[in-house]
């Protein structure tokens, strides 16, 4: 536990000076955003590609994972959907639910990445690159079709399909793979270049992560925030530890699809929130108490998830 525990934390203590940083006048204001924004259109997809273009997928359970994953992120969607009716009748307005369906079913890649690379090596990297990549489409299309559905904005499902399929996550991703299943040759120059700005990626990620969180919101959170916090810590865990053993996926990777589902939301649902009629202030909260009580959560989860797949 303790191996663990010392292990990411690291990872917490680079979010932890995201939330320094970010309240320091060392630093301009408009840095953040542009931070933001060359994350999700540089860094982010330049480690994604880099480690599924060049993973060895000889030795691992592709199948088995990618069924483990998507089921899990199909029956965790299926629950959460569920609470629906029984949250309605007790007053829960219709867009504070769509925020707590986003909380409860998307995930921090930047964390879940950073702990997979300091707890497993490249191995560990590459098995949460692998899942994103496959959970990365269905995660999106089912939260936008959710914001769509209980917004009653309809009309503008076309765009944000759009914003979909140009995700450079998206791309990149499947750029990897194919790369990598084709074995088309990189230019070695070019490939070490995308290298070096793979390797800020994950760093700098995690300050942003930092920077966006509200630590006054930790204070006294809500219950229906303490409510997503449960499920996505605990539920979706469980979920996707059931799921990978009826796919068949034994061994480390258990673990690390346990922790692909037991890291914070992403904060990208958030800008989504705001955008489509969601209670964003709940996002912003519910975001914040995850990432501050996934700090003691992940370690049990991982030695948890580590002593199911050793029998």
């Amino acid at each position: 536990m303790l191996i663990i525990f010392e292990s990411i934390l690291p990872i917490f203590l680079l979010v932890l000076l995201g939330v320094t940083l970010k309240r320091s006048p060392l630093i301009n204001g408009t840095f953040w955003e542009g931070l933001e924004q060359c994350g999700y259109y540089v860094l982010f997809p330049a480690l994604l590609f880099h480690t599924l273009a060049t993973a060895d997928f000889s030795s691992m359970e592709i199948g088995s994972i990618g069924v483990g994953a998507v089921g899990a992120v199909l029956l965790m969607c299926a629950l959460v959907l569920a609470l629906w009716l029984p949250l309605k009748r007790s007053g829960v307005p219709v867009s504070s639910f769509s925020s707590v369906f986003q909380t409860a079913t998307r995930w921090n890649a930047f964390i879940a990445l950073a702990i997979a690379q300091k707890t497993y090596g490249e191995f560990g990297l590459t098995i949460v690159a692998l899942v994103m990549a496959v959970v990365i489409l269905p995660i999106n299309v089912i939260n936008v079709g959710v914001l769509l559905w209980f917004s009653g904005a309809r009309t503008s499902y076309g765009a944000f399909l759009l914003r979909i399929v140009t995700n450079p996550l998206i791309i990149s991703s499947l750029l990897g793979v194919i790369v990598n299943q084709m074995g088309i040759p990189i230019y070695a120059p070019l490939m070490t270049t995308v290298d070096l700005v793979a390797r800020a990626a994950l760093s700098l990620g995690l300050i942003a992560v930092g920077a966006g969180l509200r630590i006054s919101d930790a204070l006294k959170p809500r219950p229906l925030v303490l409510f997503s916090v449960a499920l996505k810590l605990a539920v979706f865990p469980l979920v996707m530890v059931a799921t990978a053993l009826l796919a068949g996926v034994s061994g480390p990777a258990v673990a690390l699809l346990a922790l692909s589902a037991s890291v914070p939301t992403a904060m990208n649902g958030y800008i989504l929130a705001k955008k489509m009629g969601g209670d964003a202030e709940l996002y912003a909260a519910t975001a914040t108490v995850q990432t501050v009580f996934s700090f003691l959560t992940i370690p049990l989860v991982l030695m948890a998830a580590g002593q199911v797949a050793a029998g």
